[in-house]
């Protein structure tokens, strides 16, 4: 099909698409949820699940408002204004197949670096019930290690001096927040969607902490008024590619200047703990449950931790699509063995969940090809992937007594990454907030053995445990002497690297 052919994305076209479109009236939605950070993974997630809803003539009055915060999202901005803010979701069966659909239910988009004003005052309006996050985890602003709120961070004090325009989700979200005390209004509930352990109890510590140090009265006001209930989401959404645009455009005839694909699996599970009411989104799939914490610990410990398992490693293999490396029998015995000897043993009961199927059928989810999700996409922003995934199971097994010589071994992988150059010899792309420094702190560690480990902003006092450094110290001498495959074969084969 040739590009004359396409057919725009817009609501004056949705007639004309030869893919499924939403059958709901759009002009009858109206705004319920304002959400920080429309990216990949809402729109595969929140922003579906929100459709799916609409599509049963239910929720019409929970329609989304995204904003966007960084300077970098305003192409987002130009795309949903081109499209009426639809977009197409693809999910990319292991089969090859290709299931499109146009998804509606995000019916506004304000970017902040435009109008502050409009987003706090969209915030302010009584008919937001719901103030939703995918931010990154490094978008809470707290320490890995001590988990406090960084009141130094640069952007937190320019938002609170006094006057400033907010610029910072905690400026915007606060200001909305005081304005609707302010004026005797209930609050909205604050429902973060980041894979960050206790991902509502730390919402809740960092914006009560941003609001304290804007006035303290307001700071006891959000800590006794303001839901923030916990979550857990997952579904795999790789960024979407010049090619994956393509495809689109030939197989659907369809002109989306930002479509998403993703996995055909999703899981959310849900705190019911909302001020203002909820969508009911139980029927539509989501577990909406008294305690998330078991599912989350279950989410981060076995898939995200072994999503930084499987990437360092990988990349260094000389692997640069996950599909390839969860199809390497090594690398997905030495997934398997972490998640079996290491994540497992760090988990409270599931309600309902079969961990051995669960744990399967991640490799599988890994293993599928025509996903296409990236290697490098993995590797990016360890500092504060890591600290948060993986630690805690390190530090779990060592008050255990249990071993740790699987988890040590990412470490160690992911200190080898950071020198910024793979087995070849080709300079790695270090993606990261902390990139200069930990490449900097990684050239150092041929001489130094455990300079990298030795940063207690993010490890702590880790460097100190010879339950961990031992495994540490064997793995990343390997990686240095003979590469990862012949580390790992090791690795699996006698127990020891070295």
């Amino acid at each position: 099909m040739t590009a004359g052919a396409l057919t725009h994305l817009d609501s004056a076209h949705l007639g004309e698409l030869g893919v499924p479109v939403p059958r709901y009236d759009r002009s009858a939605v109206t705004t319920g949820i304002v959400h920080f950070g429309v990216g990949g993974f809402h729109r595969a997630h929140q922003a579906m699940y929100l459709d799916r809803l609409m599509e049963q003539g239910l929720a019409l009055d929970w329609g989304i408002c995204g904003v966007g915060v960084m300077p970098s999202d305003a192409r987002m901005r130009d795309a949903m204004a081109a499209q009426d803010c639809l977009y197409t979701l693809v999910l990319k069966d292991p089969d090859g197949s290709w299931t499109p659909k146009v998804v509606g239910s995000v019916v506004e988009y304000l970017f902040a670096p435009d109008d502050a004003e409009a987003v706090v005052e969209k915030m302010a309006d009584p008919a937001t019930r719901v103030v939703s996050l995918t931010v990154t985890e490094g978008g809470y602003n707290f320490s890995p290690v001590t988990g406090e709120f960084d009141a130094e961070n640069p952007a937190v004090v320019a938002d609170l001096r006094p006057g400033a325009v907010p610029a910072t989700v905690f400026g915007l979200v606060t200001e909305a927040l005081a304005r609707r005390r302010d004026r005797g209004q209930a609050p909205f509930t604050v429902m973060s969607c980041d894979n960050i352990p206790g991902n509502g109890h730390m919402a809740q510590q960092v914006f009560s902490a941003f609001a304290d140090l804007r006035d303290p009265e307001l700071g006891r006001w959000v800590r006794a008024e303001v839901s923030f209930p916990n979550s857990m989401v997952d579904r795999i959404t790789p960024v979407t590619t010049d090619d994956d645009k393509a495809q689109i455009a030939e197989r659907f005839g369809l002109d989306d200047a930002w479509p998403v694909v993703c996995e055909p699996f999703t899981q959310w599970v849900l705190e019911d703990r909302f001020t203002q009411g909820r969508p009911p989104l139980e029927e539509v799939g989501v577990q909406v449950v008294d305690d998330v914490e078991p599912y989350e610990l279950m989410k981060l410990r076995l898939l995200n931790a072994s999503h930084q398992a499987l990437c360092y490693l990988g990349y260094l293999a000389g692997f640069r699509l996950v599909h390839e490396v969860a199809q390497d029998p090594l690398f997905a015995r030495f997934l398997r063995a972490y998640m079996d000897d290491e994540g497992t043993p760090t988990l409270p009961p599931v309600p309902g969940m079969d961990l051995e199927v669960y744990k399967s059928e991640l490799i599988a989810r890994f293993s599928n090809d025509a996903v296409r999700d990236t290697v490098a996409r993995l590797c990016a922003e360890s500092s504060d992937r890591i600290p948060k995934w993986l630690l805690p199971v390190i530090r779990t097994n060592l008050a255990a007594g249990r071993s740790t010589r699987y988890a040590a071994a990412v470490v160690a992988s992911w200190a080898r990454y950071a020198e910024g150059v793979d087995e070849q010899g080709e300079p790695i792309e270090v993606v990261d907030r902390l990139a200069e420094e930990l490449t900097g702190i990684a050239a150092r560690q041929q001489e130094e053995p455990l300079a990298f480990v030795a940063n207690r902003r993010l490890f702590g006092d880790l460097a100190d445990e010879p339950g961990f450094t031992e495994p540490y110290l064997a793995v990343l001498g390997s990686l240095h002497e003979r590469g990862a495959r012949a580390t790992l074969e090791s690795l699996m084969g006698t127990g020891s690297a070295s």
